[in-house]
């Protein structure tokens, strides 16, 4: 008796019962099934606003927990003289009922590397679209951003008041101390 045969240039298969052929579609996998970019191939947006931010269901509803995101070479541009600009960004935040799927976290700071906006501008930006999008118990960002012209600019910023069982971490990013 023969065995199904898989061709795979042909992507078919012989029925065994009748030695014709069969349409053989590749089953998708529940990434590939879904509208997340994970899994995906995916470009670099043009711009924050173009970029999709992907949120997945939280598996842990009913309990408070801190999720950390450091991205310690964001890069932006300056809105009037185009020269770029480099921060150490810190965020935190309790989910509710939805948690920012990592891939496009990435994609959407990434998009933020052609993009002209003062320091102040890029970070409470990133907070409050994640706010958005994702509906957070509370969030918090920090923006470390580098000096150029000799002056480091820090930019904090945080929704609400966090829950009280929440434990937060010093975000472990040192003060600018210049030459020491």
């Amino acid at each position: 008796m023969r065995t199904g045969i898989v061709t795979a240039k042909a992507n078919f298969a012989i029925n065994t019962a009748t030695e014709k052929p069969m349409s053989r579609k590749p089953r998708k996998t529940a990434t590939q099934a879904s509208s997340l970019q994970l899994g995906h191939q995916v470009g670099l947006p043009a711009s924050p606003e173009e970029a999709k931010l992907d949120r997945v269901p939280n598996p842990h509803r009913g309990t408070n927990y801190l999720v950390r995101f450091a991205a310690p070479e964001f890069t932006s541009l300056c809105p009037i003289t185009g020269q770029p600009d480099f921060a150490h960004l810190v965020l935190d935040y309790v989910p509710g009922d939805w948690l920012v799927e990592s891939k496009a976290l990435k994609l959407f700071l990434g998009s933020f590397r052609n993009h002209g906006a003062f320091h102040e501008d890029c970070t409470v930006a990133i907070a409050k679209r994640l706010v958005r999008e994702i509906k957070p118990k509370w969030l918090r960002i920090g923006g470390y951003w580098y000096p150029r012209g000799g002056i480091p600019i820090d930019v904090f910023w945080q929704t609400g008041r966090l829950p009280k069982d929440v434990w937060v971490p010093d975000q472990g990013v040192a003060p600018y101390r210049g030459r020491g």
